[in-house]
């Protein structure tokens, strides 16, 4: 084994145990910075294979954005951050059906490659790269971040006490 076969290794234990604490601790904001740590051994993992302009977007995009917005909507909605006796359930159901898919993903891989090595393409330069996303991939980049500043804002109002629920003065300068 090499050392990047080693790192591989590493980095996708890394990943697939915070996963794994992502989707079973308790804390909605724990779980949050468990997504971090996810997203960042997928990072590595990413710079392993040689592809650190995919390792530097999968930082800016998920760690930077998607998690941060993520918390910030948590905190801002005052959503209930602690265990919530409503939400408990019976867990063994959603256990095998996650190892079931992880099974057929298994024997799909296997039997789709039958223990051989694939051979890569040659690596794309970035040059390439910014020229596919400024010219053919604009438009879907702009709705996404239209999209989440909406959310955003969006988290805001909801936040606000003065706004939701109408609890607010009436118009004509009366209040309740």
């Amino acid at each position: 084994m090499t050392a990047a076969d080693v790192l591989l290794v590493a980095l996708g234990a890394v990943a697939v145990g915070a996963g794994l604490l992502v989707v079973t601790t308790r804390h909605v904001v724990r779980a949050g910075l468990w997504l971090v740590v996810t997203l960042g051994a997928v990072a590595g993992l990413y710079l392993v294979l040689s592809a650190e302009l995919l390792a530097w977007v999968q930082v800016l995009l998920y760690v930077g954005a998607v998690v941060v917005l993520l918390l910030f909507a948590v905190m801002l909605t005052r959503a209930p951050i602690g265990a919530s006796d409503d939400l408990d359930r019976v867990r063994w159901p959603g256990a095998l059906v996650g190892a079931g898919a992880a099974a057929g993903l298994g024997v799909l891989f296997i039997d789709a490659f039958h223990w051989s090595r694939v051979g890569l393409p040659e690596p794309g330069t970035a040059e390439a790269i910014g020229g596919a996303v400024f010219r053919t991939w604009v438009l879907p980049f702009e709705l996404v971040s239209v999209l989440l500043l909406a959310a955003l804002v969006g988290a805001i109002v909801v936040s606000r006490p003065d706004v939701s629920a109408g609890s607010g003065p009436r118009p004509g300068g009366r209040g309740r």
